[in-house]
């Protein structure tokens, strides 16, 4: 077999980019594969870019135009999936290298989507709710040749919520003459959206800290945990961690970070948030900072905050037993072999947050069959697959004698490896 000499990088230039990370763990997984260098260069490239001019009429009656991009790295496995965002400072890297990562995270999870991402170079805070409409409309129209049920359906990301995917529905159904609710997901309920999505990243990083902790053999009673930020993904895996038993003794926002030896209410802390916005003044702990937080003596770390927060540089002075990522990239490419020699067992975010595109697809196929789950069904359904794809990258690492994060590029890539070969290339 010729295997392909990996002299040219993945396609991230930019140094500081974060993504940058996991394009050179690819490198690593594709060498161990020893891939042929075509299937290489196949997997490394988008098999569709698209870059679209939006202009609309702005509330003061003034046009401005803005750029919107959607890229679809591979759909070998089925239609592509992936979240829209809303920043003044996407780019179109950072769209390729994050489409790319949903190619990985949905081949892990086993669901039969590829990879894709998109989003509009904006600043949410600085338009209205009428002006954001209409972007996502004008945006809607301009890639109705791209989306659909069976092509590209994309989910809320980053500054985008129900009500855009709602947005994106209805124009997409205005124009095709029908309704079509499958089109995108992470919908509001009374449109055809799936119970138990919302909670749905972070049940899933409950999910895999159990079944961390039972290869190391931890007593739930007996164990701590604290988890970096405080959003949607840290709340709900607090919750949930602290429901099951563990101690949950530091929890973080943009406000800094908060410890109690004794464990923290997490309920008030969420109540608190709910009316105040952030943790500070909420009076659960002692100020510490983020970065104190992550250095904690304790047995299970969630980051759940940024990306890049554990680096080379504080690498060493992690102590916890177990990392379970449920934030996109916490965990710089060169903290990867500093964690590894201190023998802490990390839980990749490819797999530890793959819980939200999971119960993307089960809403998907709700919407296909016209007939919805309750909520019991979605979570067991969830908890299920979450087991399944966190044994078979366990089971990955220990056969390649790597860490689970390399495990998990290994199972993904190799998986839509072989399903390329076996579909074949069209000519």
């Amino acid at each position: 077999m010729e295997t392909a000499l990996y002299k040219e990088p993945a396609p991230i230039a930019d140094k500081e980019n974060p993504f940058e990370s996991m394009m050179q763990r690819f490198d690593v997984a594709a060498e161990l594969l020893e891939l042929e260098r075509g299937v290489y260069e196949y997997l490394k490239t988008p098999v569709k870019q698209v870059t679209v001019s939006i202009p609309i009429q702005m509330d003061n009656g003034e046009i401005e135009v803005f750029e919107g991009y959607r890229v679809i790295h591979n759909d070998a496995l089925g239609p592509s999936k992936g979240g829209i965002r809303y920043a003044p400072d996407i780019t179109l890297d950072e769209m390729k290298a994050l489409a790319a990562w949903m190619t990985w995270k949905c081949s892990i999870a086993n669901i039969p989507f590829g990879g894709a991402k998109g989003g509009v170079k904006c600043d949410p805070n600085k338009l209205t709710q009428v002006e954001l409409e209409k972007i996502t409309r004008r945006f809607t129209a301009n890639m109705l040749d791209i989306f659909g049920p069976d092509k590209d359906i994309p989910a809320p990301d980053m500054n985008t919520n129900e009500q855009v995917m709602a947005w994106i529905m209805d124009t997409y159904s205005m124009h095709v003459r029908r309704t079509e609710t499958a089109v995108v997901t992470g919908k509001p309920l009374i449109i055809g959206g799936s119970l138990g999505r919302r909670e749905a990243t972070g049940r899933g990083v409950m999910v895999v800290t159990f079944a961390a902790m039972a290869k190391l053999g931890l007593n739930p009673k007996q164990t701590t945990c604290a988890v970096q930020g405080f959003g949607n993904v840290g709340s709900v895996s607090a919750k949930l961690l602290s429901e099951q038993g563990l101690k949950v003794v530091a929890i973080s926002d943009v406000s800094g970070g908060y410890y109690n030896k004794r464990g923290i209410d997490v309920n008030q802390a969420i109540e608190w948030v709910q009316k105040h916005r952030v943790l500070e003044g909420s009076g659960i702990g002692d100020p510490i900072s983020n970065e104190e937080l992550l250095e904690l003596d304790i047995d299970v770390l969630v980051p759940a905050a940024k990306e890049d927060q554990i680096t080379g540089k504080n690498a060493s002075k992690i102590k916890a037993k177990i990392i379970v990522e449920g934030a996109n990239g916490p965990t710089a490419s060169k903290a990867d072999p500093i964690l590894d020699s201190k023998g802490i067992l990390v839980v990749p975010d490819i797999l530890a947050n793959s819980g939200g595109v999971t119960v993307s697809y089960f809403e998907w196929v709700q919407d296909r069959q016209g007939y919805f789950w309750t909520l019991d069904r979605v979570n067991h359904r969830l908890e299920r697959m979450m087991h399944e794809a966190f044994n078979n990258v366990f089971q990955t690492g220990e056969k390649y004698k790597v860490s689970m994060r390399l495990g998990a590029y290994i199972l993904a890539i190799d998986k839509v490896a072989k399903t390329l070969k076996v579909r074949g290339i069209y000519a």
